[in-house]
């Protein structure tokens, strides 16, 4: 009779950079698993007959595979399986909310166990790029060319995920992207410290330089060139374009000095290197004391940026609970630990200037959670008489985005919901004849890797409808 493999629950840690060293240097906070500590962490995995981690996992990577190669010490084999299904590992590894998806749905997370599958993605994936010769999988054999073209609109996690499966196919793709550089929200929204810029264009690099993908700078499709005019040069085109204009709170005063959109002040840091004033030309005001306006992943990058750039209190500003507080959270835990404040159920009324416009304190009121809403999640509502001044002289509002409504305004025939999000059936089919989109464009505001789902759907229905036309 088969022996029972005993439950190992201990995770095997990552070795982080302490706090009191990384609130002041802009470098990667967590270190990676050494070759040793992955295979012990990989040595826990069940190997269940009904992977649940596979099916939580938006792009499908075999994950029980990998481990197990990780196991038998083949990492060739385990590179491979993960790139089978996955062209940015290195990405998604480190900044993918595993804890809701694969890891949610590992056998060992309802004991409080579930396997680092994250860190165990990570760690193959930098040892791949560390390591090209021996790990096979930047000699990649493509088909033979189908003659078909595809135009991918924005180079970000949706975009860069459908150009490699149409290219593996292949297809000739060619991507346009608006900034000038490529990855999207990877450059410009996530911080150097949870993912190295180096890393991204590593992931960009096997894309143009193994899959042949051809990548377009500084275009904006809506202004140098329409939707309608590239169908004309191409067969099919997928639209990623994300969602990248930011929403504010509507208060007396927002229009001070002072304040800034979560999203202007993260691309100034991130893609225009702001931090390295002024050998990067592109100067951040930022306060003494800052208040960040939210508690999703995006709030918790602004706070800890405004501490690297010199801020001596940084506070979390967030109308409902702690349990409810939508940042993963192993970012709240490291905001934590490098200082910054969290001021829960409160919620900003007013931001007070001083005779020069700029910010100098900010009306704040206590809430309490209500009666649930349309959702299910108790309101916060206002608690009378408890308004409050907080001293503040910066300001920056996290309330999410949305769209940039340029592409749907010189689009004709491509629909969008009330929201401004373009409307797509489940394969990315947007309301246009061969004209397919997917990730935040369509869905609003979401993460990394759901637009890589949302980018690989849609590229095998573009693939499907490729070899039919």
């Amino acid at each position: 009779m088969e022996k029972k493999k005993k439950i190992n629950l201990n995770r095997v840690p990552m070795r982080k950079q302490p706090p009191e060293v990384r609130r002041h240097n802009p470098y990667e906070v967590a270190l990676g698993y050494t070759y040793e500590e992955a295979r012990e962490e990989a040595k826990r995995c069940l190997q269940c007959k009904r992977p649940g981690c596979v099916k939580g996992c938006p792009v499908n990577v075999r994950i029980p595979e990998f481990i197990k190669a990780i196991v038998d010490g083949d990492l060739p084999k385990a590179a491979k399986i993960i790139w089978d299904s996955n062209s940015l590992p290195a990405i998604s590894g480190r900044v993918c909310p595993q804890e809701n998806q694969c890891e949610g749905n590992c056998a060992l997370a309802k004991k409080g166990g579930a396997i680092a599958i994250g860190r165990l993605e990570r760690f193959v994936a930098d040892w791949a790029r560390e390591n090209p010769e021996e790990s096979g999988v930047f000699k990649v054999s493509l088909p033979k060319p189908t003659g078909k073209k595809v135009a991918i609109v924005g180079s970000g996690p949706a975009g860069l995920t459908a150009a490699a499966d149409l290219a593996k196919a292949g297809h000739k793709v060619t991507i346009y992207e608006a900034l000038h550089l490529p990855g999207g929200v990877t450059v410009y929204g996530i911080p150097e410290f949870r993912l190295p810029k180096k890393i991204v264009q590593a992931e960009v690099d096997y894309l143009t330089n193994v899959l042949g993908v051809e990548l377009k700078l500084n275009y904006v499709i809506g202004r140098i060139i329409t939707v309608d005019e590239l169908l004309e040069k191409y067969d099919a085109v997928f639209l990623g374009i994300g969602a990248g204009a930011p929403i504010f709170m509507n208060i007396p005063g927002e229009n001070s000095k002072g304040v800034y959109s979560a999203n202007e002040f993260l691309t100034r840091l991130n893609l225009m290197k702001a931090y390295l004033f002024p050998e990067y030309d592109t100067p951040m005001k930022v306060g003494k004391k800052v208040a960040i306006i939210g508690a999703g992943n995006v709030a918790m990058d602004a706070a800890r940026w405004a501490l690297r750039i010199g801020a001596e209190e940084v506070y979390i500003v967030y109308r409902r609970s702690e349990k409810e507080m939508p940042a993963r959270k192993e970012e709240i835990e490291n905001a934590r630990e490098e200082g910054v404040i969290f001021k829960l159920l409160t919620n900003p009324v007013r931001i007070i200037p001083d005779e020069h416009g700029w910010v100098k304190a900010m009306e704040c009121v206590k809430m309490e959670l209500g009666e649930p809403d349309e959702s299910g999640r108790r309101r916060p509502v206002p608690i009378p008489g408890s308004e409050f001044i907080m001293e503040v002289d910066t300001v920056i509002p996290s309330l999410g985005t949305r769209p940039n409504p340029l592409i749907a305004r010189t689009t004709p025939g491509l629909e969008t919901t009330r929201r401004g999000t373009l409307k797509a059936d489940e394969n990315g089919r947007t309301t246009k004849e061969r004209v397919w989109a997917g990730g935040d464009i369509v869905t609003g505001a979401a993460t990394v890797i759901s637009a890589m789902g949302a980018g690989k759907r849609a590229a095998a229905d573009m693939n499907k409808f490729l070899s039919l036309s």
